[in-house]
């Protein structure tokens, strides 16, 4: 399986986030994680598609735009345009969950659905065909350095039973308290790309801390 790393720029230093995503790509990670939150789906205000826009020239790597606003619809074009490759949405969010999918393959970008600690799996029961990544919230969303929720590798558990059984290309995502000291039994849980915000940004040496983590999931 391949592990995929990816530090979410919520965690970052917003005064030089160019040069954080340049420094965290260069220390191993192999995503940004860009989380998109605006104060009436979670109570938080962050980010949106100029700030997208203007960290595209810092990297390579693709971008997973994690939209966490009600409606969903309007704003997925403009992240598109703003150079986002993977835009992933909470069903709550959307009115016609099938449709949203839809609408971000038509934008040219992976699609993901979003599953918060109470939100159950049975959404994706006729979406399978439409869904590129599954990302499950291991915490409550809203805000960045919260505890892992242990009920979430259940969730990661079947998650992957689905994704199995549909044969498809499907990456599992997990999001929220991933760190060093638990990232292995996430992945044996079945996740293979992991959101990490504080637990890498927090720390003095990124790669260090990516390093650590990439030998957690080696063992």
């Amino acid at each position: 399986m391949t592990f995929r790393i990816a530090p979410s720029i919520l965690s970052a230093d917003f005064a030089r986030l160019g040069e954080e995503i340049s420094q965290v790509m260069a220390a191993g990670a192999d995503i940004v994680h860009f989380d998109v939150m605006d104060n009436h789906y979670v109570p938080n205000l962050t980010i949106g598609p100029l700030v997208c826009s203007a960290i595209r020239p810092y990297t390579q790597a693709p971008i997973d735009v994690h939209l966490m606003v009600k409606p969903v619809d309007r704003i997925i074009p403009d992240f598109a345009k703003a150079g986002a490759n993977i835009i992933s949405f909470h069903p709550e969010a959307s009115e016609h969950v099938d449709r949203t999918l839809q609408l971000i393959r038509d934008q040219g970008c992976k699609a993901g659905l979003v599953f918060n600690p109470a939100t159950p799996l049975n959404y994706l029961d006729h979406v399978m065909d439409k869904v590129d990544l599954i990302l499950i919230m291991s915490v409550n969303p809203g805000f960045g350095g919260q505890s892992f929720i242990p009920s979430a590798l259940d969730k990661l558990r079947e998650a992957r039973q689905r994704i199995t059984v549909s044969g498809r290309d499907i990456w599992l995502e997990v999001d929220g308290g991933v760190k060093v000291d638990n990232i292995r039994a996430v992945a044996e849980a079945g996740a293979d790309t992991f959101v990490a915000g504080s637990a890498i940004f927090n720390t003095k040496d990124y790669k260090a801390t990516i390093d650590a983590m990439r030998a957690e999931l080696a063992r």
